[in-house]
């Protein structure tokens, strides 16, 4: 898991990094391969010249005069680095390491020299490649001749390492530029689809690039157009509902007032009608989507008190805590419209006798606004639901009226201000509803972070 945990989680660099561990593993077995096949060929080739020196030296031996046999040994140390030696029984020696190569070699060099050939990694003090040969193959007495481990050394293991880390370096460029031209294009696409997400139009994607990234980005925006056509579409005919609703309603109203029947039954049908307007005004606040004009610099701590206003002349009791400025980027209505829905959730469900205790905090970086009642409150494992839209808690508060669009009215709003809705139990009953409001845009924030790179390359 701890591992897992450690691998990149976006696609570019997961694709990236398989794409290279195959290039990786495919050069490791092309290399063995190639070690394979070539390395019997370049045994033969240093077994002939191995061979080649044993025989010269053999010759010169045999053929020079006895006397000044020293003085070729002598030269051929210091013009060749051949050292030849007599063997004897006590010579101390070293094995070659039993690798393929050195077997290959060993083998060929027997081949010619004779089954009765010697090889050793060391004779007595000294390092180098041993081989042992006789001047007469009747003659039983051996001696030994040393080539410097240079000479039969891979000097081209270097040469071949560098072509191939090249060659894997272009390979992993290659690699990354195909998948990042995949990468990019998803990318966009999930940006988009974030923004359709949140009832935004998106920018029209390029519809360019391989076939499938064309026709993806094609379909997309297709889908784009066809949600944003039955986003206008909705609208309107909520808003043609809206009318045709509320007027009746009206009359409905007034003609209550106006019946003559007792003071108790007429305040209850008064109460019903204007719950059903309330409703329609929640379902043509749901259906507006989320708010398109731009944000501006509002005082939270002023919209509170503007908020609180109709309410308290109507008896409703707050307990308050603002401090004296708190400016965010928002948008002033839906903003309203959030704060007046906790209010009325608070009122509905924790009666109008009840305190509701309003506080903001500003302060590292963020906005937070809190209302808090004294109802039955909703359970921890109910919270998350409750953001949903038509969705009430029918244990602890049935006996309420509404559509449960207040809470998903509030959610959306949030999301629209890059914020968010926390629902949390008061202690000592109740629910808090707090609304956390960042202090600066994004687009600022984006800003803020340039100049700071800005101002610490200058310096």
């Amino acid at each position: 898991m701890r591992f897992a945990r450690m691998l990149p989680h976006t696609l570019l660099w997961q694709t990236f990094l398989l794409i290279a561990l195959l290039l990786i593993l495919a050069l490791a077995a092309w290399s063995q391969i190639f070690r394979h096949f070539e390395e019997p060929a370049r045994a033969r080739d240093l077994a002939q010249m191995v061979a080649s020196v044993v025989n010269l030296t053999r010759t010169a031996l045999i053929n020079a005069e006895v006397g000044r046999r020293t003085e070729l040994l002598i030269d051929l140390a210091a013009l060749e680095g051949i050292r030849i030696y007599p063997a004897e029984p006590e010579d101390e020696l070293v094995p070659l390491a039993d690798t393929r190569p050195l077997r290959l070699l060993t083998a060929e060099i027997r081949r010619q020299l004779g089954p009765h050939t010697r090889f050793a990694a060391r004779w007595k003090t000294l390092d180098g490649f041993w081989v042992s040969f006789r001047l007469d193959p009747e003659d039983e007495h051996d001696f030994w001749v040393m080539l410097p481990a240079e000479r039969l050394e891979e000097t081209r293991a270097l040469e071949w390492l560098a072509w191939g880390g090249g060659a894997l370096l272009v390979a992993l460029l290659g690699a990354y530029l195909i998948v990042s031209r995949i990468s990019a294009p998803l990318r966009n696409l999930a940006r988009s689809a974030r923004l359709v997400g949140r009832g935004r139009m998106p920018p029209k994607l390029p519809e360019e690039g391989p076939l499938e990234i064309s026709a993806v980005a094609r379909a997309f925006n297709q889908m784009a157009g066809d949600l944003a056509r039955t986003d206008a579409d909705r609208a309107l005919i909520l808003a043609g509902v809206s009318h045709d609703l509320r007027t009746p309603l009206a009359r409905l109203r007034l003609g209550v007032e106006m019946s003559g029947a007792p003071e108790t039954e007429v305040a209850a049908m008064v109460t019903d009608i204007e719950e059903m307007d309330r409703i329609i005004g929640q379902f043509l606040d749901f259906g507006r989507g989320e708010p398109q004009e731009p944000l501006q610099s509002v005082d939270l701590a002023r919209l509170v008190a503007e908020v609180q206003e109709p309410y308290r002349l109507r008896g409703i009791h707050f307990g308050t805590k603002l401090p004296a400025n708190c400016t965010v980027p928002a948008r002033a209505l839906p903003l309203r419209r959030a704060l007046a829905n906790l209010i009325d959730n608070a009122i509905r469900y924790g009666g109008e006798e009840q305190t509701i205790d309003v506080s903001l905090v500003c302060g590292d970086g963020e906005a937070r606004l809190e209302v808090a009642d004294r109802g039955p409150g909703i359970p921890e494992s109910e919270m998350d639901r409750m953001r949903h839209p038509f969705t009430r808690l029918e244990i602890a508060r049935s006996n309420t009226k509404g559509a449960g669009l207040g809470l998903a009215i509030v959610e959306r709003i949030m999301r629209a201000h890059d914020g968010q809705l926390e629902l949390a139990p008061r202690e000592g009953g109740g629910l808090r509803a707090i609304l956390r409001l960042p202090l600066q845009s994004a687009r600022q924030a984006r800003a803020r972070i340039r100049e700071s790179e800005a101002e610490g390359s200058q310096s």
